[in-house]
């Protein structure tokens, strides 16, 4: 059997206590790996260890697929009307509000995202979308469409089937919601792979998708490595459709083997190197707060972080002082702690990742303008850094860092910065200060980006598509059009006396 996880929380935000198994969730049931492996859950804020959970591997991947398919084919998919699937996700939202402290208490401890942004963003946005998607449930419908006067031809929106998610790190909990709220509103079953850093909230909610009264199978969630559960959900042969979010690198990886094996539909939410243009005719104030709200928000650990700044020449000194003031004013420590703006990165290999974009950047003949450094001694956080002169070839310009480390460029004028934004790989979103709403808008269209904000930085609803162009991914999540993710569209055509043939 596995082991349980209790955790007592004595902070001055949050004082409880949680408890739940550490294994994998299969078929409704908590049970150990096939190989008995374990992986260390380690608190970022300190370094040390936390607990141990399972490690999954393509043995339970295989035991999870068969008791999916085995609930798609009895218990849920079309055996179940929209209704019943609402009225359980509306339970699941419910339950997710009654335990609404312990989750962000997990995130918290686990991810080193602050409380107070996962209790005000991560699970609050979690619940609303679980229960934006129960709305959803008995809505799904096809066309009737005219072809000839002795036809009837109509179209159905069919559950897939058995599908395989993969979910990142930054927003363990809202990536989860995002996934599952529109698979589960259609009606398909999950094989759901958490990341290995941050599985915690996911073990969680496997119990209170089992109280809100789910079928066995519905949802399996396999935690382990990408290497072994993550490429086994990618080249399952009776998985049909596989979900991620990450990085683009991997991205490549489950395309490739979605291809080679059964060619299941593929969704991609991938990375991002976003602009963030400041016009000479923006509200400065507002501009400085969204754009230290867009690079440093979450640790910088956002695929949509604003990272590089472009600022007309006109106002740049002014800007680069208010910004600069603003990082400074930053408070960085304990998630727990009553005025937290930033806690530590998620992981050691995080922290070494971006300090080696740091150290690129000077290496490269950037100026570290402002931060640069580790925070403190423990734990793996680093300070909000500011570069200035660099050049567009620059590591530090091009490639996604995935941490508080934005690039603050001059521009000239509404040509030269749109060439310059949309000189990147990546196009997952931007975002455009100006008073002039004519020309903020006639910028926006113009950036390559799948989200386009105007006078903010990260504003993201459930109710909104989100995703990319380029390499920042293929299809959208959230609102309706992820629905579109998981059906099947299957045409029937019935002939009731209108022709014949010979």
């Amino acid at each position: 059997m596995p082991d349980t996880f209790t955790h007592t929380f004595d902070t001055p935000l949050f004082k409880g206590k949680t408890s739940f198994s550490t294994g994998l969730y299969i078929d409704g049931k908590w049970v150990d790996g096939v190989k008995g492996t374990t992986i260390d859950v380690v608190n970022p804020s300190t370094g040390k260890l936390i607990t141990k959970i399972s490690a999954g591997t393509k043995e339970d991947v295989d035991l999870a697929v068969a008791a999916a398919q085995k609930a798609f084919d009895t218990t849920w998919g079309l055996e179940t009307p929209g209704t019943k699937r609402a009225e359980l996700m509306n339970n699941l939202g419910n339950l997710m509000q009654k335990h609404h402290d312990e989750l962000s208490a997990l995130e918290a401890l686990d991810n080193g995202k602050t409380f107070f942004w996962a209790k005000n963003v991560d699970v609050a946005d979690s619940i609303g979308c679980i229960k934006y998607y129960a709305g959803w449930a008995d809505k799904i419908q096809g066309k009737t469409i005219e072809t000839t006067n002795g036809k009837l031809t109509y179209t159905r929106h069919e559950p897939i089937g058995v599908v395989g998610q993969i979910i990142p790190w930054n927003f363990p909990l809202l990536m989860m919601a995002w996934k599952i709220g529109p698979a589960l509103a259609t009606g398909n079953c999950i094989i759901l792979k958490p990341s290995e850093f941050t599985a915690l909230t996911a073990i969680r909610m496997a119990e209170l998708i089992h109280e809100a009264g789910f079928p066995p199978g519905v949802v399996n969630i396999v935690t382990g490595y990408g290497s072994t559960v993550g490429q086994a959900i990618s080249e399952h042969p009776h998985i049909e459709k596989v979900a991620f979010t990450g990085s683009t690198v991997v991205g490549r990886k489950i395309m490739a083997a979605a291809a080679q094996t059964n060619l299941k539909n593929v969704t991609l939410e991938l990375g991002g190197k976003s602009p963030n243009i400041i016009f000479d005719d923006a509200d400065i104030d507002q501009a400085v707060k969204f754009a230290s709200h867009g690079i440093f928000w979450n640790q910088g650990q956002a695929c949509s972080a604003g990272s590089r700044i472009f600022v007309q020449e006109t106002i740049y000194d002014k800007f680069l002082q208010k910004f600069t003031e603003k990082a400074k004013s930053l408070k960085i420590g304990d998630p727990f702690g009553v005025d937290t703006y930033q806690g530590p990165q998620v992981s050691q290999q995080q922290f070494d990742r971006i300090m080696g974009y740091i150290s690129s950047g000077k290496e490269q003949g950037a100026t570290v303008h402002y931060g640069g450094k580790r925070e403190g001694t423990e734990g793996y956080f680093i300070q909000p850094t500011i570069f200035t002169n660099t050049k567009p070839d620059m590591k530090i310009v091009q490639e996604e860092i995935f941490g508080p480390v934005g690039v603050v460029i001059k521009f000239k004028d509404d040509a030269d910065v749109i060439r310059q934004a949309n000189n990147s790989e990546y196009g997952l979103a931007a975002a455009v200060f100006s008073k002039n709403i004519d020309r903020a808008l006639q910028v926006s269209h113009k950036l390559k980006a799948g989200t386009a904000w105007v006078n903010c930085v990260n504003q993201v609803h459930f109710q909104v598509p989100f995703g990319g162009y380029k390499q920042s991914g293929i299809g959208r999540e959230l609102g309706e059009y992820a629905l579109d993710n998981y059906t099947a569209i299957k045409a029937v055509q019935i002939n009731f006396g209108g022709f014949d043939v010979e």
